[in-house]
Formats: C-alpha cells, structure tokens, sequence
C-alpha cells in the first residue's frame, strides 16, 4: 500500500458551457514532503466547499491500478492526478477499504469517510460527456480521507493500516448502496451505524430512509 504520485492545485478558472466556474480539479504532481493538516494539502485547494473539501473530504484518493483501464477508454495517456486526486496510491483497491478504516502515512494518520463522487467538472476537464456516469458504472470512483492527526505526507510512502472498522462495509458496497442498491434498507442502516460515515453521506442516507419507510 503505497502513496506513488502526491498531486495538488489551487483552484482555477474553467469555462463551463458559457459560464465561468472554479475548480482545483486540474492537479499536478509535487515532490518532496507536504504539509497535511485537518482540510487539505499544502499547496492544494478546492472550487466549490459546498461539495469539495473540508474535514470530512480533505484528501480525495484514487488507485493506479484504475489507470490502464481509463487508458484505453479514453485512448489517451494519463498522467497521475487525472482525476483530480490528491493521492494516488496502489493496493487501496474500493473493494477493499472499509468505510472507517484508519491508514498511518508520513506523520499524518487518516482515515476513509465516504466514496468520491465524480462531477461534471472531472468529464468537462477530459472532453468525455459520459466520464462522471461511466466512473459511477465502473465502480472505480476512489474515496476520501479525513486527518485524524496532521503530519508531513511524501510520494513513496506506505500507507500502514492501523485500524479496520469492524463494520466491514467496502467503499465498493457503499457505492452499490448509493447508486443501485438504493432501496436496501438494511444495508443503509449498517453503513449509517459507521460513526466514521461523513456528514453528507449520513443525511443522504438518513433522508432516503425515511422516504422509503414512509
């Protein structure tokens, strides 16, 4: 489990069918240690808060292994930080990491809150209408982290498992609950017992409980 390409951005200007928006989604690699503290990255940040970012979201992650397959979807080269993640990392597959999970890297430990979500923004930065929905359909959607303890992060480390939620829900089953398992109400109750779940996540689920029990 090792941090392989460490990518950051300050937002910039995008234009978006006529109208301006802000996005950090353009990420470059960086070298060398950076600071992580309880929002973001040094050096990084985010367009829109509403959706982005913040303690719950403070390090979006995203795995290399997913990168030969986007590859040859796309028919293009892709370079680490291509889907606007902060880290890219190899053997932290979603079908792995447990929503809760809690990883020690550099100085910093995090742990895993919610599935990333794609947007418009990741298809309009690639020129593939279908980007967002196809990364949904795929499963490969990476996740993020929240900072338990601020530290300095470097490309090359391991990433060191010191605690499994022992709830076990995959971010791949979180995902499922989300997009097609969505009247599964056992299944959102589970993953709602998770204290680690992130705000947006649990009023998500919390609402669609309440719809479906009505």
């Amino acid at each position: 489990m090792q941090l392989v390409s460490l990518n950051v951005s300050k937002p910039q200007d995008m234009d978006y069918k006529g109208k301006t928006v802000a996005t950090g989604i353009f990420k470059q690699r960086v070298g060398g240690p950076v600071v992580l503290s309880f929002v973001n990255l040094e050096g990084d940040g985010q367009g829109d808060l509403k959706y982005h970012g913040g303690p719950d979201k403070a390090v979006c992650i995203y795995c290399a292994e997913h990168y030969p397959f986007w590859e040859e979807r796309l028919a293009r080269e892709l370079g680490y930080g291509a889907f606007g993640e902060n880290f890219t990392v190899t053997g932290l597959l979603e079908t792995d990491v447990h929503i809760g999970d809690v990883f020690e890297i550099g100085t910093a430990l995090v742990q895993v809150t919610q599935p990333r979500q794609p947007c418009y923004k990741l298809a309009h930065k690639h020129g593939v209408p279908e980007l967002a929905s196809d990364v949904e359909r795929t499963g490969y959607t990476g996740y993020y982290f929240r900072v338990l303890r601020e530290g300095t992060v470097e490309a090359g480390q391991s990433l060191l498992a010191r605690d499994r939620d022992p709830a076990g829900i995959s971010v791949a089953e979180a995902n499922q609950l989300n997009y097609r398992a969505r009247t599964d109400t056992e299944g959102m109750r589970r993953l709602l017992a998770v204290d680690a779940l992130s705000g947006s996540w649990r009023s998500t689920f919390e609402k669609r409980l309440v719809e479906l029990e009505a």
